[in-house]
């Protein structure tokens, strides 16, 4: 059977995340340079095979310090470990399974997918939309800095709310 090979725009897709910060505030952040691709089996995304791949040095928190200590091998390690990538299972139309590395850490995650549609755009170009959230615990993937307040807060959560809204361009 042939397949279908569809590559992600970045221009119309943002990768976002979102961690409490003291307990009392979210702090977002995204990711500004990624990369993706589905290869799917026939006209639907059911069974779709899903690779992707983001830079850690494109981290922006809106606070270049922050976004710095992000990037330090206390966090990141973005000079030891420049891509997280995501590679998946299974993907039934609104389950997205796969493993996930950060650093040097594989674990295998399930994200939620709402498939948003397909559209022809003003080149004539077939595009896909898609939503895909999930929560990750990124002291699993090594993520295991931490910090507490004279008054005995948690300076960050330990769980990843992740907001990654794509969209892929249908190759000829």
């Amino acid at each position: 059977m042939a397949t279908t090979k569809w590559v992600l725009d970045p221009m119309h897709s943002e990768v976002q995340f979102k961690i409490k910060h003291l307990v009392i505030s979210t702090v977002t952040g995204s990711f500004k340079t990624f990369e993706g691709s589905v290869t799917t089996q026939s006209d639907s995304f059911e069974g779709a095979e899903a690779e992707f791949s983001l830079d850690v040095d494109s981290i922006d928190t809106t606070q270049p310090q922050r976004d710095g200590h992000l990037k330090s091998a206390e966090f990141f390690d973005a000079e030891k470990y420049p891509k997280i990538t995501f590679k998946s299972t299974s993907f039934d139309g609104s389950k997205l399974a796969g493993n996930l590395t950060i650093k040097d850490v594989t674990k295998p995650v399930i994200l939620d997918v709402d498939f948003g549609g397909t559209a022809t755009d003003f080149y004539g170009n077939l595009k896909a939309g898609f939503e895909i959230t999930g929560k990750i615990n990124r002291k699993e993937f090594g993520l295991v800095w931490d910090g507490i307040t004279e008054a005995g807060a948690v300076v960050v959560g330990e769980d990843v709310k992740l907001i990654i809204n794509v969209q892929f361009a249908k190759q000829a």
